[in-house]
This record gives structure tokens, C-alpha cells and sequence, in this order.
């Protein structure tokens, strides 16, 4: 059974960091892109970030680019997402997601495996 448990969330202030991790089980993934979305109250879930299987491609949303980065760590089959210069605009449940494919794409559709997500409220 694939299980895919996310850690790191919490409250912070706007400005801070925090950095989320997504632990996988079940199954390895070291040949699957690997991805982050969110979710605000009242709002569609959408794409955050996603990176390829060996880590050598990545994408993130506009809003995001330069404040996140996404990594892996296909020995741990942990994905993680560092999260700097948070704004309120952040706040959101944070889902780390798996691909069927190796290379990141960015529609919920093409996402197999989702975790049950971690809150990250970023106050003003």
C-alpha cells in the first residue's frame, strides 16, 4: 500500500522559512517525477512545484519561483520543499504528490499518489 506522509508545517511569520518533507512508502519511486501542491480555504488545489526523477528538472508556479526549492532524495524516496520569505498569500494544506512519469508536469490530473496534507498558515 503507498502511503506518502508529509511533515514540516506549521505557523509562521511572514518572511520566514520552513521546509516541508514528504516520506514515501510502499512502493519506490526513484523513476517518478515527484510534486508539491496546495489548497486555500475556498480555493482550487494548484500546482506548487514538481521535480524530475534523478532531481535535474524542476518547475515551480510563478508566484513561488526564487522563495521555494524542491529536492529528493531517492535513497530516503523523500521528497522535500524549502520554503523562504513566506507570505500570508502562502497559507494553505500542502499535498506532496507522485507522478506515473518521470519528468515534472504541473496538472493535478497527471498526479497518481497524494499525501494527506500539512498546514502552513504564514501570519502578517
Amino acid at each position: 500500500q503507498v502511503q506518502l506522509l508529509e511533515a514540516g508545517g506549521g505557523l509562521v511569520q511572514a518572511g520566514g522559512s520552513l521546509r516541508l518533507s514528504c516520506a514515501a512508502s510502499g512502493r519506490t519511486f526513484s523513476t517518478c517525477a515527484m510534486g508539491w501542491f496546495r489548497q486555500a480555504p475556498g480555493k482550487e488545489r494548484e500546482f506548487v512545484a514538481a521535480i524530475s526523477w534523478n532531481g535535474g528538472i524542476s518547475h515551480y508556479e510563478d508566484s513561488v519561483k526564487g522563495r521555494f526549492t524542491i529536492s529528493r532524495d531517492n535513497a530516503k524516496n523523500t521528497v522535500y520543499l524549502q520554503m523562504n520569505s513566506l507570505k500570508p498569500e502562502d497559507t494553505a494544506v500542502y499535498y506532496c504528490t507522485v507522478d506515473t512519469r518521470p519528468f515534472p508536469r504541473r496538472s493535478r490530473d497527471d498526479y497518481a499518489y497524494w499525501g494527506q496534507g500539512t498546514q502552513v498558515t504564514v501570519s502578517s
